[in-house]
């Protein structure tokens, strides 16, 4: 099955109490791309870059399958940086700079070899971006879809319309609170289901994620990491796992969501183990399905009725 990715391609400098690292390669289409790519190929990405956009970026995410055919190269600019500075609480972060430099005028162009996609994926980028991408794809099996606390505030019309045409929308506690107006996440949940979309996943960060559709609420635990480096890109790495699962099986069940939202939580928890995309260069598919069963093993208890 074929899927497709529009969202940012980005340079981090980040900031967390275990180190720095100065303009790596970040942005949500890509950990959402490479995510995915352990699941399904090619993944069809459309982003903009500048001219700074190394070679070397380049051959990773071709290495990792990722057609850039949509990938606009604007050669007179520069690409997308942004940096943050996170606290001894992971869950806290101050951004320091954003400059979105090509990325301020991105214009999403789909290929036409990319217009009957099956599965979509919409980062985190303006709404508005977001409806464009949609009328120029062809009947999609699905779309999913991120948002943010800045398009919630900015762009709620807009949103709102958005909101009606994904079947699946991913956003985190805070978001879904100031979105409906309400602090109960399971009510919040159930009201963005009225708003159009079929399934809503509620990130809870490392308390772990929510799944609910009109007939399921399903809850995935976080995983115990011991070492957590850089939680850049987790949500978008959460995404890839989720919406890869579900391209490579073509199967949208209550059951295989779970599942999915399983593979979604186990690559982010690769994912903040180092900085940027570094442990996707060396993370192996035996090692996702030896966690994918490891978090089985966190929830499984045997039955003991009391007499």
């Amino acid at each position: 099955m074929s899927l497709l990715v529009v969202g940012s391609v980005a340079f981090d400098t980040i900031e967390t109490p275990f180190g720095k690292v100065e303009n790596v390669l970040g942005g949500s289409a890509t950990f959402i791309s490479v995510a995915a790519s352990y699941f399904v190929t090619p993944i069809r990405l459309v982003g903009v870059v500048g001219g700074d956009f190394a070679d070397e970026h380049i051959k990773f995410l071709i290495d990792r399958d990722v057609d850039l055919e949509g990938l606009q190269v604007i050669k007179e600019g520069k690409t997308f940086r942004w940096g943050g500075r996170y606290h001894y609480d992971l869950n806290v972060r101050d951004t320091l700079f954003t400059d979105l430099n090509v990325f301020e005028h991105f214009k999403p162009i789909i290929p036409d070899s990319y217009r009957k996609t099956t599965y979509v994926c919409l980062g985190n980028i303006d709404p508005i971006l977001q409806l464009c991408v949609l009328e120029q794809i062809e009947k999609p099996r699905m779309v999913i879809g991120d948002t943010m606390n800045f398009w919630i505030k900015g762009r709620r019309d807009e949103l709102i319309k958005t909101l009606k045409l994904l079947d699946v929308l991913i956003l985190n506690d805070a978001e879904v609170r100031e979105l409906t107006n309400e602090p109960n996440l399971i009510c919040a949940g159930k009201l963005v289901l009225n708003m159009g979309p079929k399934v809503v996943i509620i990130k809870k960060g490392e308390h772990g994620a929510v799944l609910l559709t009109p007939s399921t609420i399903f809850f995935a635990p976080p995983y115990p990491l011991e070492n957590i480096y850089d939680p850049t890109g987790a949500g978008d790495t959460f995404a890839g796992g989720f919406i890869g699962w579900i391209a490579k099986t073509d199967d949208l069940s209550d059951e295989n969501l779970k599942r999915a939202v399983i593979y979604g939580s186990t690559l982010a928890s690769f994912c903040v183990e180092r900085f940027s995309l570094d442990r996707f260069k060396d993370l192996t598919n035996f090692e996702i399905l030896d966690r994918f069963r490891e978090f089985k093993d966190l929830s499984k208890f045997d039955e003991v009725v009391s007499e």
